[in-house]
């Protein structure tokens, strides 16, 4: 007997990552955590390989009290002064001219997942980078949509002809375009668009959206760990050329931000010309929070404002220390890399650094050959993550010459 709906995707998930983990985790067991390089674990881990909860979040947390913790929320929609604080952390210091609204989301996930069901029709199709965050295609078939890929690099920029090519071929050709930009602080690369390649986005899209409106997902997950944090939102001002036809909708992550992953807090925050746009997509996604989620997380959202309020000079200081240890720990791979030819994605910044592997068999092969070796990594599309956010500087010196010689020996 069959009960489950005929569309469905019956299809048992295979999460790569969580598997590759169990793997890595035995292999400590087995020849011990000194013998084994876990590149893994997409979270910020200290140099002493436990992962990393700021301080000052947590002691702020742990002030909350328990009736507040176990409370809802004020709104399904969130904490009016979480909307408002969020508001500010992501546009307020870029941008006024806007029109914007913030709805509170389990996670920077659940933003993305509103914008994959409230703008596009079924069958219709989102485009993706062809190099991203596994989850983007996964959701997008969970709402019955189609994937249309452009290529993320041209050389070692941006691929804009490609991104074009893909926005074209959809034009006039279904109600609405999606484009997902996960930017700055590229999941899986450290890519971060360049402010001129922001406005070529932008002022291409305004011609396209005359034939048909168009949507722009930008993933800021990882942009409080941007190693120029002054300037990381510079590029935001850009979304001030968009026309009336062009929306942007951003999703925050205060997960990632926090160091607080299991506490499940992020927003959506819709940004556009006219507040007749605003309040659709308002709207839209107040009700989708309300049938999903119905409530995220209080004491999370309680929290950020107190750390944007009353803990803020604090918590920079102790998150600077972090983004430091990733630029050191990043500079040495990527030296390394160079001195020893082993082709990278061009990386800027950000949790992680990815091995170019263009052809998809030759990756999986190599992938095996690097646990034999106890280096644990993780598969995505034309390439091999490596998550300098959780390897200490000890584990990351010497890493790039012994993976670049265990593809010698695979190719």
């Amino acid at each position: 007997m069959n009960f489950i709906k005929e569309s469905a995707d019956k299809k048992p998930i295979v999460d790569t990552v969580f598997a590759i983990v169990s793997k890595a985790k035995k292999a400590k067991e087995e020849y011990g955590e000194e013998n084994v390089v876990d590149a893994t674990i997409g979270s910020l881990y200290d140099e002493h390989g436990k992962i990393v909860a700021f301080k000052t979040v947590f002691d702020s947390l742990n002030k909350i009290p328990s009736e507040n913790k176990a409370a809802y929320a004020a709104s399904f929609t969130g904490n009016p002064d979480y909307r408002r604080l969020v508001e500010y952390w992501t546009i307020g210091k870029v941008t006024k001219k806007l029109k914007s609204s913030v709805i509170a989301t389990p996670g920077g996930t659940g933003a993305v997942s509103l914008v994959m069901s409230e703008f596009l029709e079924t069958g219709e199709s989102v485009i993706l980078p062809d190099i991203a965050w596994g989850s983007y295609s996964l959701m997008a078939k969970d709402k019955q949509l189609k994937a249309s890929c452009y290529e993320m690099f041209e050389e070692n920029h941006f691929n804009m002809t490609s991104f074009k090519e893909k926005v074209n071929e959809l034009k006039g050709k279904q109600n609405r375009i999606v484009v997902v930009i996960n930017d700055p602080c590229h999941n899986p690369t450290g890519y971060s668009m360049s402010r001129y390649e922001w406005r070529e986005v932008v002022d291409f899209l305004n011609e396209v959206s005359a034939v048909t409106p168009c949507i722009i997902l930008n993933d800021i997950a990882y942009i409080d760990y941007s190693y120029d944090l002054d300037h990381s939102r510079d590029y935001m001002k850009e979304f001030e050329r968009m026309s009336e036809n062009v929306m942007v909708v951003i999703a925050m992550s205060c997960s990632k931000t926090l160091t607080s992953y299991g506490l499940r807090c992020g927003a959506a925050v819709i940004c556009a010309q006219s507040e007749e746009s605003v309040r659709q997509a308002e709207i839209v996604f107040e009700k989708s929070a309300r049938a999903i989620w119905s409530n995220v997380n209080n004491s999370a959202m309680i929290n950020f404002v107190h750390i944007v309020k009353d803990y803020y000079e604090e918590f920079l200081l102790e998150k600077a220390k972090y983004i430091d240890l990733l630029e050191a720990r990043s500079a040495i791979f990527l030296k390394e890399a160079e001195d020893c030819d082993l082709p990278v994605y061009p990386y800027k910044e950000g949790f992680f650094i990815t091995i170019k592997i263009k052809d998809n068999k030759l990756k999986e092969k190599y992938h095996a050959a690097l646990m034999e070796n106890n280096i644990f990594t993780v598969q995505v599309n034309f390439g091999i993550r490596v998550a300098v956010c959780s390897l200490s500087v000890e584990k990351t010196k010497g890493l790039a010459s012994k993976m670049k010689k265990i593809l010698d020996e695979v190719s």
